[in-house]
């Protein structure tokens, strides 16, 4: 099967908000794609991953990254999360202005 995308848009974040981009419930293994072009100096943002390790499990944590001020290279990728029972794909801005980001959910398998 080819990458592709499977979910995408645009967040407008409220600081102090855990934004749910995307909660897909099928087995893939995918990854966050966000586009932080928007970051100015003194903005800090946060992206999670998260997964259940059974069916019927709970949904805990598996990644997250902390980007923080202007980005040399704005488009960063999360790293593949297989997921047999799906995922949560989250942002959230804890400091600065709200931003927009766009974002897109891809599977690459």
């Amino acid at each position: 099967m080819a990458p592709a995308v499977e979910s995408s848009g645009s967040q407008t974040a409220v600081i102090g908000t855990e934004h749910t981009l995307a909660s897909p419930t099928t087995a893939k293994t995918r990854q966050l794609v966000v586009d932080l072009v928007n970051l100015v100096n003194g903005d800090v943002v946060e992206l999670r991953v998260k997964r259940m390790c059974l069916a019927a499990g709970t949904v805990r944590e598996w990644m997250c990254a902390t980007y923080a001020n202007v980005q040399a290279g704005p488009m960063v990728l999360s790293i593949p999360c297989p997921s047999p029972h799906g995922a949560t794909f989250t942002l959230k801005q804890t400091v600065g202005t709200g931003r927009v980001f766009p974002w897109s959910v891809e599977t690459i398998d």
